[in-house]
């Protein structure tokens, strides 16, 4: 799994105009699953982000989780974290999971983040999205669940 974190004061995702999730402080989360992945991954992935120490402290240094902070998290599906540009001009996307694999992960995903005690607003699985943020920092951190080669 990859999920590409940003530290937001507030983000909003919206289909076909509409609003359909939407936070204050706290994270945004695109969240891509390749084929590989598995339930366990997704939990222990959720787990991390909200223990993650990203968030500033009164002296201003990254001592704090999202639990700590009591920050919200903004999940959208993001299959493009998983494009192979390798060659040619057109991204591939066959590194990515099939779309009913990926989706049942990403349910997973932001169910555990959830039993966290996390608010979690949610994009809509494949559909074309907008999405809004205003980035506090900024702060944005790559993480990828695959072993390092």
């Amino acid at each position: 799994m990859r999920a590409l974190l940003q530290r937001v004061s507030r983000a909003e995702v919206r289909v076909a105009g509409q609003p359909i999730g939407r936070i204050g402080p706290g994270l945004l989360i695109l969240l891509g699953v390749g084929p590989t992945d598995v339930p366990e991954l997704a939990v222990d992935l959720a787990r991390k982000i909200a223990e993650l120490r990203i968030f500033p402290d009164q002296a201003g240094r990254t001592n704090r989780s999202l639990l700590e902070v009591g920050g919200e998290a903004l999940v959208v599906s993001q299959f493009t974290l998983f494009a192979d540009t390798r060659r040619g001009r057109r991204p591939g996307f066959t590194w990515a999971a099939p779309p009913a694999q990926a989706e049942a992960l990403y349910e997973v995903f932001c169910d555990a983040l959830a039993a966290h005690g996390v608010r979690v607003a949610r994009g809509r699985f494949g559909a074309e999205m907008e999405v809004e943020l205003v980035n506090a920092g900024p702060f944005t951190i790559w993480l990828d669940t695959a072993a390092p080669a």
